[in-house]
């Protein structure tokens, strides 16, 4: 069936694509989550095959066109939802084969310049994704100059976190930080200047101020935990996250809760360690983009990939999860 290719599903490419439909194996049809719709790619490219139903996810109204699209064309087995990943209980009804999450930043959002995710961007200092509840722009004026070095150096792992955030308090005194470039010029002048890094100077807090918009830790957290809930026995949970922190918490969550960790918690009874294992054995293997990716998609280069495979235990809440990353929830609970 021929579907029209918008402008939004060109400027978007699915990281590993193929990787994840080998994993996903959709041959023998079946039932998929698509947590991240972006362009739609995952979806698509699952639907393809005639025995699968797909349900997907995105907070960002952009995408909307895509999805009602491609719900017109697969009116039995595609269904959208505008909503957050944490709240997947409120709308599946039964347990899935495959639950596919592409963290991050969509192409889509990256390269509209008038969302202001961009350090090339001129235009407003927003990075809202959708159902966000502040903008980057109401954050930099007025979070406290504490608050803002602690989201900046926790959630961006900024080395210059102290001076670049005391540099935006002395600008936003003389004139409101609306635009993004306007933010890029005082981190610019904050940061000391290493030629041999190839790294720009404002990615690191770019990153902070956008996953503290956005609340991506809490989402995270909590979205794997009910995918997690919502997987049948055999079914795979799929990650693909793109800095440090993200892959920290799915690498500990799939080795922690694994039968790799027969007792994921000291604090658990012996007798209860073996039913907290929420997954089969976890091989600890990263998939990332091949070279020929890299060429047609350069973005994709930070990309990892995981995946875990639920075994038949019973799900029980994993509490450890939640207190071993407390230090970035807690950050983004910060008030403005």
């Amino acid at each position: 069936m021929k579907t029209q290719t918008s402008s939004l599903e060109l400027s978007h490419f699915p990281v590993m694509l193929s990787e994840i439909i080998e994993i996903c194996n959709p041959s023998k049809g079946g039932f998929f989550i698509d947590c991240t719709f972006g362009g739609g790619g995952y979806s698509k490219a699952l639907l393809k095959f005639p025995r699968t139903r797909v349900i997907a996810l995105d907070r960002d109204m952009s995408v909307k066109s895509i999805a009602t699209n491609l719900e017109k064309n697969f009116k039995n087995r595609f269904k959208f939802y505008q909503s957050k990943f944490s709240e997947l209980s409120k709308i599946l009804k039964e347990n899935a084969d495959t639950i596919i999450f592409d963290l991050g930043l969509s192409s889509i959002q990256l390269n509209d310049l008038t969302r202001g995710f961009s350090f090339k961007s001129k235009d407003k200092l927003d990075m809202t994704m959708g159902l966000s509840n502040i903008s980057a722009q109401e954050a930099v004026n007025n979070l406290s100059e504490t608050n803002l070095k602690l989201i900046i150096k926790i959630l961006g792992e900024e080395r210059d976190a102290s001076r670049i955030a005391k540099n935006i308090v002395k600008a936003r005194l003389k004139k409101k930080i609306t635009k993004a470039d306007e933010l890029v010029q005082i981190i610019e002048k904050s940061k000391k200047k290493n030629y041999f890094k190839k790294i720009n100077p404002s990615t690191k807090t770019f990153q902070a101020l956008r996953i503290f918009v956005n609340k991506e830790i809490s989402e995270l957290i909590n979205g794997i935990i009910c995918a997690t809930k919502f997987l049948k026995p055999g079914g795979k949970i799929i990650i693909v996250s793109f800095h440090s922190i993200e892959d920290k918490i799915v690498k500990y969550f799939f080795n922690n809760f694994s039968m790799n960790k027969s007792k994921p918690s000291r604090y658990l009874p012996e007798n209860e360690s073996d039913n907290f294992v929420l997954f089969e054995k976890y091989t600890n293997k990263i998939i990332k983009p091949t070279t020929r990716e890299l060429r047609v998609n350069n973005p994709s280069r930070s990309a990892k990939l995981r995946f875990a495979v639920r075994n038949k235990n019973k799900f029980i809440y994993p509490h450890e999860l939640i207190q071993k990353f407390s230090k970035y929830l807690d950050t983004e609970r910060l008030y403005v």
